[in-house]
């Protein structure tokens, strides 16, 4: 099956008990059993649910992986890989990364004494060069967030096996539609299914993706003895987002880019950072099937002038995460990765004029419009400076 159709149907067949076409949300914490031991191969839900089961098969196969894992959010899902891990161990982990997942690498698992090193992530060779031999994980986004970075997944792959690591690639920004890392190579694909997979806001998960079979015992261990899952309720609102995953990539894509585009051209607008427009391009092309919806981009001035452009938003919604299908704009050094301390932000290049942007799935031209009454708006402060 191609990815439209196993969007819909993987994981998903009439239910046996009663031929509901949709899989039904079962909303329940126990199953009964015939007799001790005898079930119908669920007993508890934090175990094991026929939702949530639906929806892990359906999110393997669209990464054409052999297991799929779902938890209460992203977060959860990055906890439940780090947990294969033991104090001493090494993480080599891209420097332009989601907030939260530095924060979780800094203050949760390196008081554990899991030690993590931030290397630029558009060099492959700082990888092998930061291996010691505590090394355990690399971990990467592509595109990363919030500037939009890539790095070979192809080419880390080949490191990492190499030197015998795992290799686990945060899919969130690409979506399987636009990006299959187990294809080339990697050992474990994390998402946030809040955000492109789940699409309309309404729902906190997390997932892991892997072929492995042991990988996944261990994993699936994690899952069930921390209990971090994700309920039926939220597994089926998840299905029923997932099924329109690949329109809406579509439309994503082709909003972002012509947004990329008219920023790129703006006199108000200093840098852009859009995989469709990047010096990265060609690394873009060969892994990703499209550029996806986020865009980050620095404007003249500093805060005042950010300030002044995300409240003078009309469409775009001031508010954190992304992917929805309602257009988003995030000031990433207050709000997605105030995690991350001052100085280090600086170095990363999280300035006080970067903003970053979720484009959503409504009318291009209005969104063009609403982008450049806006940046008027900022150019006023600019002038009075």
């Amino acid at each position: 099956m191609k990815f439209e159709t196993k969007a819909i149907h993987a994981g998903q067949e009439a239910d046996k008990a009663t031929g509901a076409t949709i899989v039904p949300i079962y909303q329940t914490s126990t199953f009964t059993q015939d007799a001790i031991g005898v079930h119908k191969g669920y007993d508890y839900s934090r175990s094991e649910n026929p939702t949530r089961t639906a929806l892990e098969t359906a999110l393997a196969s669209l990464e054409n992986g052999n297991h799929g894992l779902a938890f209460a959010s992203g977060l959860a899902a990055a906890t439940a890989v780090l947990s294969i891990l033991k104090p001493g161990d090494q993480i080599i982990a891209t420097d332009d990364l989601y907030g939260g997942t530095y924060r979780l690498f800094e203050h949760v698992f390196s008081p554990l004494g899991i030690n993590v090193t931030y290397v630029d992530g558009t060099n492959t060779d700082a990888f092998a060069e930061a291996i010691t031999e505590k090394a355990k994980l690399i971990w990467i986004e592509t595109p990363t967030n919030p500037l939009l970075k890539l790095a070979d997944i192809e080419g880390i792959a080949a490191v990492a096996k190499q030197n015998g690591l795992l290799f686990a690639v945060d899919n969130t920004f690409a979506t399987p539609y636009f990006q299959q890392p187990l294809n080339l190579g990697a050992n474990i694909v994390v998402h946030s299914v809040t955000k492109y997979i789940a699409g309309h806001s309404d729902v906190v998960g997390g997932a892991v993706i892997v072929n492995d079979e042991k990988l996944h015992e261990k994993i699936k261990f994690y899952q069930n003895a921390a209990g971090a899952i994700l309920g039926p309720f939220d597994s089926w609102l998840t299905l029923r987002g997932l099924k329109t995953l690949a329109i809406r990539m579509q439309k994503h894509d082709e909003n972002a880019k012509a947004i990329a585009k008219s920023l790129l051209e703006h006199p108000q607008v200093l840098t852009v950072n859009y995989p469709g427009l990047s010096p990265q391009y060609q690394l873009a092309k060969k892994q990703m099937k499209g550029f996806g919806g986020m865009i980050s981009f620095k404007i003249k001035g500093g805060y005042e002038e950010a300030e002044k452009f995300v409240t003078s938003l009309k469409i775009f919604s001031l508010a954190e995460s992304l992917g929805g299908v309602e257009s988003l704009v995030s000031y990433p050094a207050a709000m997605t990765h105030a995690s991350v301390p001052p100085e280090e932000r600086k170095k990363r290049g999280i300035t006080d004029n970067l903003i970053r942007l979720s484009v959503g799935i409504e009318n291009a031209e209005d969104l063009l419009e609403d982008i450049e009454q806006a940046l008027a708006q900022s150019a006023q402060i600019s002038l009075v400076h």
